[in-house]
């Protein structure tokens, strides 16, 4: 593909912008509206409960194992046919799932394939893309709306995804989340590039001055990276937890079922809110206080809910409370990890 010109340059910061949402919103709604046939698939295959979850929870370690190798490849190689297969996979994955009946096919086709699709075609690769093709000045707001998109994919992927379980069954729902996970497949081509590339169509000087394996070992040996990893980790158990069991906990409680899809709509809804506020809060305020509040808040949250009465307003409100810290961590993070590091090895880092 030819880099005459940086996408930024290119086409704006406007369709670098929705090009980088616009894919995280579909491969994350996709993933993370998964949850609403947890209990469908029990029905359906008799595996249990457990031996789904388990499939559910390979794909969380694969999807966060697969990003910081994905954001390498992405910074050497471009960031166009990262996206292109993690897509694909995407598509594949959910398509096939309908189909599995034992626990070690959803585990290849939940865990291996739709969560490794998303995770190259996740937030380290979007996120460090969208940060070499946009200005400093502009990065804060800028990962606020990428991380929005995603956000915005989760609040309309779930009504959909029940809408049409519910009008033609699960499995015509999965094959539809599948066709429309193909949609993203036009964003590798603005997305284009590596990190050497866009800085030398954006006229400046390379920006590349260590090696892969020195910057991943200046990282991990240093404190702040290392405490900043250890949050992310613990804020990526709640995400994956909250999004694939609050469904079921809507059911465990006897609440209609379609609050389990709203509840996760909600979620979507008020991480866009969540997003665009950090977004526009780590140019102003210090980025590792802002985090610490955030995952302060969502303790509180939590704890609360567990002492509450499981009611369906109980619900909605806690649905509205998780999702303004749901992805707001993901804005000061970035931000922390360019400002430490710089942006040539932003993929890799952030992946991990």
């Amino acid at each position: 593909m030819s880099e005459a010109l940086s996408p930024q340059r290119r086409y704006g910061v406007g369709l670098v912008l929705l090009a980088a949402g616009g894919t995280l919103a579909i491969t994350m709604g996709a993933r993370q509206s998964m949850g609403l046939f947890l209990g469908t698939m029990n029905t359906s295959t008799g595996l249990g409960l457990a031996s789904i979850s388990l499939a559910f929870a390979f794909g969380q370690l694969w999807w966060g194992l697969t990003q910081p190798f994905a954001g390498m490849v992405a910074d050497r190689i471009g960031t166009a046919r990262v996206l292109l297969l993690g897509i694909t996979l995407v598509a594949i994955g959910t398509a096939l799932t309908p189909f599995m009946t034992t626990t070690v096919g959803l585990i290849f086709a939940i865990g291996v394939l739709s969560a490794g699709g998303a995770g190259m075609a996740g937030p380290s690769v979007l996120m460090a893309a969208a940060t070499r093709l946009i200005p400093p000045e502009k990065r804060g707001m800028a990962t606020g709306i990428v991380n929005a998109g995603g956000s915005f994919g989760q609040f309309l992927f779930a009504p959909i995804a029940q809408g049409i379980t519910a009008a033609a069954g699960w499995v015509v729902a999965l094959q539809s989340l599948a066709v429309i996970s193909l949609f993203a497949l036009p964003a590798a081509w603005v997305l284009r590039g590596n990190a050497l590339q866009s800085a030398a169509a954006a006229g400046a000087a390379p920006v590349k001055t260590q090696s892969t394996r020195e910057a991943v070992a200046g990282a991990v040996s240093n404190r702040s990276f290392q405490w900043l990893t250890i949050g992310f980790f613990v804020c990526g158990f709640h995400v994956a937890f909250i999004a694939t069991h609050l469904p079921g906990v809507v059911a465990a409680c006897q609440l209609p079922a379609a609050l389990g899809a709203w509840s996760l709509a909600m979620v979507g809804l008020f991480n866009i809110v969540g997003s665009f506020s950090m977004g526009w809060a780590v140019s102003r305020w210090r980025m590792k206080s802002l985090l610490s509040l955030v995952y302060a808040t969502r303790a509180v949250a939590v704890t609360l809910f567990m002492l509450a009465p499981k009611t369906e307003a109980v619900m909605l409100v806690f649905a509205a409370v998780i999702g303004l810290t749901f992805l707001s961590t993901v804005p000061p993070t970035v931000g922390l990890v360019a400002k430490m590091f710089g942006t040539a090895h932003m993929g890799t880092l952030f992946g991990r």
